[in-house]
């Protein structure tokens, strides 16, 4: 099998290098592209179209967020996951709501940044475990999280509920007895419904909004 591709955008050099070689210890991925602004990051994944896109959130001119949200517009499907030094509440949520599937802190333990990328390639949330209280601190002080009032079918509600409960989209099938493709196809609707962006934001909703009755 080929290397998943990894793309990073950092505006440090010497920080960008030492997590490419840090990434490419595993043979399961491979650095395709280093950009060191947002611009260039947007080109670079328009072009390479890398399996996962590493931005750091704050880079003079043009933020990672407002990058994530120029490559959104140009159509990216990349998975992207903010590579930052902060923990700020307001800086996850932001992160998310413009659709990052993840967020890391940049003190993380080395040894924990390529499962994390498995992790978000299989579909799962990715986050650092201080983030993970920030999130919860901002959900429960009621900060914003992009959510809308919908219908979910109850087929969407149990793909919903099993992506809260970590599992990716193979297993999801297997749980449901359906196809793979048929479990995108909800992900996707459910996405569309809640107007959110990707399935971490998903798992936000339905922790911000409860459990549903059964």
């Amino acid at each position: 099998m080929s290397p998943n591709t990894i793309l990073l955008i950092d505006d440090h050099a010497l920080f960008r290098r030492g997590v490419a070689q840090l990434i490419e210890m595993d043979p399961a991925f491979t650095v395709v592209g280093e950009a060191s602004s947002g611009p260039e990051g947007v080109e670079m994944a328009m072009r390479l179209t890398p399996d996962v896109i590493l931005v750091d959130l704050n880079m003079p001119q043009v933020s990672g967020i407002e990058t994530l949200e120029l490559m959104r517009k140009a159509g990216v499907r990349s998975h992207v996951i903010m590579l930052t030094v902060s923990d700020s509440e307001r800086d996850v949520v932001a992160a998310l709501r413009a659709g990052a599937q993840g967020y890391l802190l940049k003190d993380m333990n080395p040894e924990d940044l390529c499962p994390s990328l498995k992790k978000a390639l299989a579909g799962k949330p990715v986050l650092s475990e201080a983030v993970t209280g920030s999130l919860v601190h901002a959900v429960s002080a009621g900060q914003p999280i992009p959510a809308a009032q919908t219908d979910l079918t109850a087929r969407e509600l149990e793909v919903l509920d099993y992506l809260v409960a970590g599992l990716c989209n193979k297993a999801i099938a297997r749980k449901l007895d359906i196809s793979v493709g048929t479990v995108k196809v909800h992900v996707k609707h459910m996405l569309h419904k809640l107007n959110l962006h990707s399935r971490l934001e998903a798992v936000v909703w339905r922790h911000e909004h409860g459990t549903r009755d059964r």
